[in-house]
């Protein structure tokens, strides 16, 4: 890959290699084995499946669907890159191990030394930032682009929480608006089983930004004041099932899209909805998430605008209770979802694919399966 920046746009900007020149014989998924978060079993204590990342790739190369050549490398935000939405303050807090125990919840860290923290926590998730703004750019350039990572969006310019050290939703649009030509309205669809407060925090009182928002109203992190931010807030109870889901979402994503057209959608697509997710407190299935991601696309792609979609927050299966073999019913017209290349069934308990990684193969799938020439965009 071309290591030559494409800084081309508004006003002066620092240095950043973030925005390098991606050929196009790379599909817009970004990726780096320094996503996933291993260290003597440490990130186990927290469960958020910190290695989950790297489970999608395995199971999309193994589909040959992606290989090492046609993926985008993502590369880690530097300090000058995080300083374009973090404060220096903020940024200094995070070299005390106790802060980073905090934000992770993985107390242990508190007696590990920084640098192995730096090394093995931050890092993971600074590579997984600067994807989610590599991301950003391929959007623009592609039509569509996922980052297999990122959507820390408890994280805001000045605090973390919840597993959330880096802004990366806020990162991904502050560099767009500042470096690209046309690029002054966002919308995010948080569709996350938690409320988005990092993002919503940061643009509070900027118009340029509008947020829609799907949560569990009686989870972390309740923040009031950041819900001031929210355009449009879908507030849902214990248990919401399929239908209640996805024809709230259904309506609110085309009525956001209609009340202000943006120039980019940024997608967070957590999976902490699923049904027996112990932090999501919803009941959403496997094929529910599947169309869930179907309407946003869809409502992006009939309007032509540009999607980037992060994975963002869900537990993998061996922390929720047992469920049985799945093979999901295709969407009318759409691609068979219960077949690989190889033509079987998708195992997703109790044998190769545990529900959560099949739910990212499947969205993935989909973008590479139905992938348009002329637009790039997918779910056609």
């Amino acid at each position: 890959m071309s290591h030559k920046e494409d800084n081309k746009g508004k006003g002066s900007s620092h240095h950043t290699d973030l925005y390098a020149h991606i050929p196009l014989t790379c599909l817009p998924i970004v990726y780096h084995p320094d996503y996933n978060i291993t260290f003597m079993g440490l990130e186990k204590l927290h469960p958020f499946d910190a290695g989950k990342w790297g489970k999608v790739i395995h199971f999309l190369k193994e589909e040959q669907f992606l290989t090492d050549e046609n993926m985008v490398e993502a590369r880690e935000a530097s300090e000058e890159d995080l300083l374009v939405v973090h404060t220096k303050r903020y940024l200094n807090k995070l070299k005390w191990s106790v802060v980073v125990a905090n934000i992770t919840e993985i107390p242990p860290l508190i007696f590990l030394p920084n640098f192995l923290v730096q090394r093995r926590v931050l890092r993971p998730l600074r590579s997984q930032t600067g994807g989610t703004i590599m991301a950003g750019k391929l959007a623009i350039d592609r039509g569509w682009a996922v980052n297999v990572g990122g959507g820390f969006h408890h994280c805001s310019s000045d605090r973390g929480g919840g597993f959330c050290a880096y802004a990366d939703i806020t990162l991904a649009i502050k560099f767009l608006f500042e470096r690209v030509e046309g690029i002054s309205r966002a919308t995010i669809i948080d569709l996350d089983a938690h409320q988005g407060n990092g993002h919503e925090r940061d643009f509070l009182d900027d118009k340029r930004v509008f947020i829609m928002d799907v949560y569990n109203r009686y989870i972390y992190p309740e923040d009031t004041f950041a819900k001031k931010a929210i355009k449009r807030k879908v507030e849902l109870d214990w248990g919401t099932e399929d239908s209640e889901y996805l024809q709230k979402v259904e309506l609110h994503t085309e009525g956001s899209l209609n009340e202000v057209r943006p120039d980019i959608i940024v997608y967070n697509a957590g999976t902490d909805v699923l049904d027996g997710d112990p932090l999501g407190g919803l009941c959403i299935s496997p094929q529910g998430i599947v169309k869930r991601d179907e309407i946003v696309f869809r409502a992006a792609r009939r309007r032509g605008i540009p999607i980037l979609m992060v994975t963002s927050g869900g537990v993998p299966e061996e922390n929720r209770p047992h469920h049985r073999r799945l093979h999901p019913q295709p969407a009318s017209g759409g691609p068979d979802w219960s077949r690989g290349s190889g033509g079987g069934g998708v195992i997703v308990s109790g044998g190769q694919h545990d529900e959560q990684q099949w739910i990212y193969w499947v969205n993935i799938h989909c973008c590479l399966r139905c992938n348009n020439s002329a637009t790039n965009m997918c779910f056609l």
